[in-house]
């Protein structure tokens, strides 16, 4: 948890931005509340504001606090494992800095290959699979053109969310929060980014069954809000 901390705070940002770290703890029973209370000491950061959960809700329900308490005007979501790398944050940020698009998505299967076996024991290549299928259901019902729509890596001016509500608790978020943007109307940018790819070995949780439910979320979303 301190590494991926110390990296989002000493990440490179575009000239003129404020840096506004929001961590939510989804009620863990281990010490991270204590290593992020520690690290806003020790890293000597006032942009750094933790809120707890009472109890472990998914990811969703995490992200959904997040958003909520963002005061700034871009939002970017991380998550608090190593897998994605902040130093993409620059790259990301472009697009809509220069006023090329509204919404971005970091991209692990466009010009970066996806590494799906190396030392891991993960069958990675389900996920990988899996992904691919769920953007290719995304890019025929909602007319867009994405690679990678389970990517962590989602950056937007909060204006984009404003008017959209969102309920997912879990993994469902992913395929909830792009239906609903793609469903407004705007458009999805896409730029490479260098992904460190997990097994479950290591705290990847995600499984078949949230595929299944991804699907039903992109169907659901497509026909009603």
């Amino acid at each position: 948890m301190f590494e991926i901390l110390k990296k989002v705070c000493e990440s490179k940002l575009p000239k003129g931005l404020l840096r506004e770290i929001i961590v939510v703890d989804d009620g863990s029973i281990d010490k991270s509340a204590l290593i992020i209370n520690g690290a806003i000491l020790k890293l000597n950061t006032h942009s750094l504001k933790l809120f707890k959960h009472k109890k472990n809700q998914g990811k969703g329900a995490a992200v959904r606090t997040g958003l909520r308490q963002a005061r700034g005007d871009i939002i970017l979501i991380q998550d608090a494992d190593l897998e994605y790398d902040p130093n993409d944050y620059t790259r990301l940020l472009d697009p809509i800095l220069s006023n090329k698009a509204n919404v971005v998505y970091g991209t692990r299967l466009k010009n970066y290959p996806l590494r799906l076996y190396g030392k891991k024991t993960t069958p990675l290549i389900t996920h990988y699979l899996g992904n691919k299928f769920l953007t290719f259901v995304t890019n025929i019902f909602y007319g867009n053109k994405v690679t990678d729509m389970e990517t962590c890596y989602k950056i937007f001016r909060k204006e984009v969310i404003r008017n959209i509500k969102i309920y997912a608790d879990k993994f469902d978020f992913e395929p909830e929060i792009t239906a609903k943007i793609l469903k407004k109307g705007y458009k999805i940018y896409e730029v490479p980014i260098r992904v460190h790819p997990r097994g479950y070995d290591e705290g990847k949780k995600i499984t078949w069954k949230d595929g299944f439910i991804a699907l039903w979320t992109l169907i659901k979303y497509r026909f009603i809000d």
